[in-house]
């Protein structure tokens, strides 16, 4: 039965408007409901459902039709007033076509960081929403822009920021925060600003490591401070995911999108998006299907369809061009033929996507479906090509018939993204029509262990156990770690690593010129390596879950710190255990336990290169066996042992020999150089480390050579003052451009160590300085011990004694917290000697509790 709905008095000449919202407040009435509460019921937002309630714009039909059902009312008897209400279809104007500049040429200089995505040409309206976010920026220097899922928020979020950005010239930034990306977490905080960090070209080492967001919050807003730059925080989730983001003191300004009203930043002032007015709709539908305007263009000719497009869209941007594009491209169409494939859709949204989508050939519909599933936030061809199982040519040109159809968007040249509303179709799409993702250019494949079967140790599961979308995520993973493991042997390794070996490799891959062309592109892909990892531990591809880590280490050596290295390396020895390889096993602890010590936590990386013993003994692998020894001596030097390490890397030698390693065996040589060093057999160090740099490579920066170059410049310092300066000097300036931070400080430090001996005291003094100030900037307080001492004894020779005390002091207040016995008498012998001629009582017990120590380490030393 039909409940009739009451209708107000009104005169005959009663505005349609007015008249449509005193039947909406009636329904109000009805639900006994506020404003907030009957939006929330209906999925609509407060401030749309406010100006419907008061006439000041008409609602789409769908919200009519919510808000009728809601108080289970009929909306068919409101039809006819609504579409009284709505606006006739102005004549559409003309379009122009925008040419974009040229690049600039090759050897330009590079300018700012301008992350900004393209200002649409066939930006319409929203005059006064853009006055108003101009006015916010320039009184507040903050402003959130607030609105439904493709209502146009980034749109004028960044036409606002090109806008701003002569005002702004230091940079121009640009970060989604994914607060609504499907099949993905909101970008946390923490990362959103190692990202914005990274874009200003801050040094990782300057980056805070640990102690939360804020540490990391302060560093962000301490380089704001500073410059004038406009950044755009898209897509976010909440006020507390963008709160940190947030500028603090200077000139710089923020511009943040979110479809909810970020109530909980009341310093920052709203811009709430409505959908587009129907003259704004037809003047986008118009300009962004090339429609030439006048009384024979389309939609002239048919204004009654052109009204039902806009309606069928919503009087969405994104939906809007995205039905323009399939008119601009169909020629023969009618619009009413546009009506009708709208019509057949099941929402606004999904009637636009899945139109275009139609259009498309099959092989295009399944390469378009598939790229819903890719991990992380943007992507390139090799990636796209590797999950449709199609050569990076054909992908290239797919990719660029999606672009063409605003099915795929280009944030910047080589790397395309998915709009969220778009992914979520495709994502919605593919699970329902798996049938239609088969067909790749080459023949499918099976991974090596299943990750979709449960645990991630089924081998060889036949190809029909798996539905197509998940042999497409694999074959993603399985490019990720392939394309990781040839950007990681770009760099400099001490030794050859193993070759990856999770599943198959894909058949095209990046070439990477050299190690800065890896490095860049480890930056690039990043976020998505991260969470292609998540990825694979969250479908339990744990084979993949073991590798990525291990081709990243490079990487976070001289980007990212220790911190989240052990977190993965953690979750790798998880995977390892199920999977229950012996070898993976193996490596599993031996890297989780490398990863404890460059992060100082000498006692747990012990009790990993323990547990990794045994199974590395049984795997009969030379080489596993060579890489242990080699991380145990290490391990043992820094504990303050100084025989047993020397053996230990003399054994890793013989053992990377017997594996035909000759590369291991110069890194083994050239670390038995150093200990000898240590040992004060400088003749001998001195020889070996001679014969470690004979041995060729292509990088001067090989870590190797460096050890070899560094441990003879102390050998020789006192015979020859001038070769080893060369050899010291030299390898500095290969640490700096290699890019690691920590072998810099090494060098600096050792350099320091030198020039005392050849009695240079301030130059030595200056080389501590500097090696001191890039300890302050990496955040890992554990690396100072390594040269707290010998500053210490260069102050005082020098004639500082208080610093030097200072200095000896805080080593010994150090020491035990990193488990350095050795570094701990050391720091007691330095305080000896700056106390033994103003209080020689002191000195005299500080010698002996080092003394104390050493015989503790002696009688603890294997036999």
């Amino acid at each position: 039965m039909t409940v009739e709905h009451r209708t107000p008095q009104a005169g005959p000449r009663a505005d349609p408007r007015d008249e449509l919202a005193a039947r909406l407040r009636l329904l109000q009435e009805v639900s006994e409901r506020g404003v907030r509460a009957l939006a929330r019921d209906a999925g609509l937002s407060s401030s749309s459902l406010s100006r419907y309630l008061g006439g000041q714009t008409v609602p789409p039909w769908p919200a009519v039709i919510a808000l009728c059902r809601l108080v289970q009312r009929d909306p068919r008897p409101l039809r006819p007033l609504w579409e009284r209400a709505a606006n006739p279809l102005p004549a559409p104007p003309k379009t122009s076509r925008q040419v974009q500049p040229p690049s600039p040429p090759a050897g330009a200089p590079r300018p700012p960081r301008n992350d900004l995505p393209r200002d649409l040409p066939d930006f319409t309206g929203r005059e006064a929403e853009l006055a108003a976010v101009l006015a916010a920026v320039e009184a507040d220097r903050v402003v959130a822009l607030d609105g439904m899922a493709g209502v146009g928020k980034t749109c004028l979020a960044v036409r606002a920021a090109h806008r701003l950005a002569a005002a702004y010239p230091d940079a121009q930034l640009y970060v989604d925060l994914h607060g609504f990306t499907a099949g993905r977490e909101p970008l946390d905080p923490d990362a959103a600003l190692r990202t914005l960090l990274a874009a200003l070209d801050v040094p990782s080492e300057k980056i805070p490591q640990e102690g939360g967001i804020e540490p990391l919050a302060a560093c962000w807003r301490s380089e704001l401070a500073h410059r004038r730059a406009v950044v755009v925080l898209d897509n976010a989730a909440g006020a507390e995911q963008v709160r940190p983001l947030l500028p603090g003191a200077g000139p710089s300004v923020a511009l943040i999108t979110s479809r909810n009203r970020l109530l909980g930043l009341d310093e920052v002032p709203p811009v709430s998006l409505d959908v587009l007015s129907p003259r704004e709709s037809a003047e986008l539908l118009a300009r962004a299907s090339g429609d030439p305007g006048g009384a024979e263009g389309r939609l002239a000719r048919d204004p009654e369809s052109a009204a039902e497009v806009l309606r069928l869209c919503g009087h969405l941007p994104l939906a809007l061009r995205l039905a323009a594009a399939r008119l601009r491209h169909r020629p023969g169409w009618t619009v009413g033929v546009l009506v009708e494939r709208l019509a057949e859709g099941a929402s606004e949204f999904d009637t636009a996507f899945a139109m275009s989508v139609r259009q498309l050939d099959r092989a295009r519909r399944r390469f378009f479906l598939l790229l819903g599933l890719v991990p992380g936030s943007s992507f390139d061809e090799y990636v796209a090509a590797a999950l449709a199982d199609l050569p990076v040519r054909d992908a290239r040109e797919m990719l660029e018939d999606l672009l063409d159809a605003h099915l795929v968007q280009q944030p910047a040249a080589g790397r395309y993204r998915l709009h969220d509303l778009v992914r979520q179709h495709a994502r919605r799409a593919a699970s329902e029509h798996d049938d239609q993702l088969s067909g790749g250019g080459t023949t499918p494949h099976t991974p090596r262990n299943s990750q979709f079967s449960g645990g991630g140790t089924t081998p060889h599961a036949p190809r029909n156990s798996l539905l197509e979308s998940e042999r497409a995520l694999t074959r993603v993973l399985d490019y990720y770690v392939h394309a990781a493991a040839a950007a990681d042997a770009a760099m400099s390794h001490a030794v050859p690593g193993r070759a990856a070996s999770a599943s198959r490799p894909p058949a095209d891959l990046p070439r990477f010129a050299g190690k800065h062309a890896a490095l860049f592109w480890f930056g690039t892909e990043y976020t998505n390596l991260m969470a292609v990892f998540e990825t694979a531990v969250a479908t339990g591809a744990d084979r993949h879950v073991c590798e990525l880590p291990r081709v990243m280490r490079a990487f976070f050596a001289r980007r990212c710190g220790t911190t989240h290295l052990n977190v993965l390396f953690e979750r790798s020895l998880i995977a390892a255990r199920r999977l229950g390889d012996p070898r993976l096993l193996a490596d599993a602890h031996s890297d989780l336990g490398f990863a404890r010590y460059n992060a100082g936590r000498m006692a747990e990386a012990g009790a990993a290169y323990e547990a990794a013993a045994p199974l590395v003994t049984e795997s009969g692998d030379a080489w596993a066996e060579a890489e242990l020894t080699m991380r145990l001596g290490y391990l043992r030097w820094d504990e303050g042992h100084v025989e047993e390490p020397l053996g230990l890397f003399r054994r890793a030698g013989e053992l990377y020999g017997a594996a035909g390693c000759p590369a291991g065996r110069t890194h083994a040589i050239a670390y038995e150089a150093w200990a000898l060093l240590q040992l004060g057999q400088r003749e001998e160090a001195a020889r070996l480390a001679r014969g470690a740099l004979d041995v060729p490579h292509a990088d001067p920066a090989w870590p190797p050579t460096l050890t070899a170059r560094i441990t003879l410049g102390v050998a020789i310092a006192q015979e020859c003052p001038d070769e080893a300066s060369e050899h010291l000097r030299q390898a500095l300036e290969l640490a700096r451009e290699d890019g690691h931070k920590h072998n810099e400080a090494w060098c600096l430090n050792c350099l320091g160590v030198a020039l005392r001996q050849m009695g240079r005291y301030e130059e030595a003094l200056a080389s501590h300085r500097q090696a001191f100030a890039l300890l302050e900037e990496l955040f890992e307080e554990h690396w100072k011990i390594h040269f707290l001492d010998a500053y210490g004894e260069t102050c005082r020779l020098a004639g500082l004694p208080e610093q030097a005390l200072r200095l000896h002091r805080e080593a010994l207040d150090l020491a035990p917290k990193v488990g350095s016995r050795h570094k701990e008498a050391r720091a007691h012998e330095g305080i000896a000697a700056v106390l033994a001629e103003t209080d020689p009582g002191a000195a005299a017990e500080h010698r002996a509790a080092g003394q104390a120590i050493l015989r503790e380490l002696a009688a603890d030393a294997p036999s």
